[in-house]
């Protein structure tokens, strides 16, 4: 049942369909493509604005202040660049890269198509962290708060689902459910309380998901949890692929099913609190862009992880840049980009899976 290489071989009989087809060729060319794509991307996003950037100034102002030379610029166009634009473009594709692999990861460990990086009540559990501080006029505690938040949420909600017996899919997603709940009731208590004049204004944007403030510190955050939490994760795709299959063919094939799952459930919520405490709860990149991808590479983890990862990228800078550029010189949240892209989308992806059957 092992194929060459490590893979889980899915030639067997009752094997996932998705799992037989699409050539590693495609998967090599469609992941170059995007990281090409998201080269540019980076590089493209820093120059719109009000301000008269250019391409060539982002390069002249990176290799600055990485000591490669002097820059051409001017003090103030150097800080546009430098402290304003690329530390959030940066921390959007991070954030974007580590949502998309959360996503994926979780459809794959509890078998729910439906399932995002949220589903163990993170979300819920960041903001209540994040609103807590952000009312005590704390903001510089912000990021651990909202980490502290999702990492006690997760923890109710695993030893919910384990309470009732041995952990499984649907027992974690209604523990999931449950937590959020009660989180956001209480998010929405602590609100309601205590919440005064501009206040609104700063938690209601970091609730709906924002990257606006984001400078270098958020960066590293972002970035340092993708290399640390995230490659790891990607090195598990054969782990994921047994999962495919169901425990009992995964335990078949030498997975310790409680313990590769546990594992992956308490990584993947690091790694989504970790995203969620320097941009707040951003909806639908986590369900849809793993879905999209799935249709193009099929549903072999060994593709599909990295590939996601950067088209989630993609797709949350430019959805950050409509944000930010759309109705200039208001600013929309980059949550409710995403929401009013990735609703239509995830329908369309819904019609042509049925379509399909």
């Amino acid at each position: 049942m092992t194929a060459p290489g490590g893979t889980v071989s899915a030639v067997g009989a009752g094997a996932p369909a998705t799992l037989r087809r699409h050539p590693a060729s495609l998967a090599v060319s469609v992941g170059t493509v995007a990281f090409v794509l998201l080269v540019v991307s980076v590089a493209s996003a820093v120059t719109i604005g009000p301000a008269d950037i250019r391409i060539a100034d982002v390069w002249a102002s990176v290799a600055s202040h990485l000591g490669l030379g002097s820059t051409p610029l001017t003090p103030l166009r150097d800080g546009i660049v430098w402290e304003l634009r690329l530390p959030r473009i940066l921390t959007a594709g991070a954030v974007g890269a580590g949502l998309a692999l959360s996503g994926a990861i979780m459809q794959a460990i509890t078998r729910n198509p439906l399932a995002d990086p949220f589903l163990l009540g993170l979300s819920s559990g960041a903001s209540l962290g994040a609103v807590a501080v952000l009312l005590l006029g704390v903001g510089l505690l912000l990021p651990p708060a909202a980490f502290l938040g999702a990492l006690l949420a997760l923890g109710a909600t695993l030893g919910l689902a384990r309470a009732g017996g041995p952990i499984s899919p649907t027992r974690t997603v209604l523990a999931g459910v449950a937590v959020s709940a009660l989180a956001g009731a209480l998010t929405s208590l602590v609100i309601f309380w205590t919440a005064t004049g501009d206040s609104y204004r700063e938690i209601l944007s970091w609730l709906l998901g924002s990257v606006a403030g984001a400078r270098w510190p958020a960066v590293a955050i972002g970035v340092g949890a993708l290399v640390l939490i995230g490659i790891p994760l990607m090195a598990g795709a054969r782990t994921l692929d047994a999962f495919a299959f169901g425990d009992t063919a995964a335990a078949a094939l030498g997975i310790d099913v409680v313990a590769a799952r546990w594992t992956l459930l308490l990584a993947t919520a690091l790694l989504t609190g970790s995203m969620v405490s320097v941009s707040g709860a951003i909806g639908f990149v986590g369900l849809v862009v793993p879905h999209a991808v799935r249709l193009v590479v099929g549903a072999r983890h060994r593709a599909l992880l990295p590939i996601s990862a950067l088209v989630g990228a993609l797709f949350l800078i430019w959805a950050d840049t409509i944000a930010r550029s759309l109705f200039d010189p208001r600013e929309l949240p980059v949550g409710v980009v995403t929401a009013i892209i990735g609703a239509p989308v995830f329908a369309a992806l819904l019609i042509r899976r049925k379509t399909a059957r």
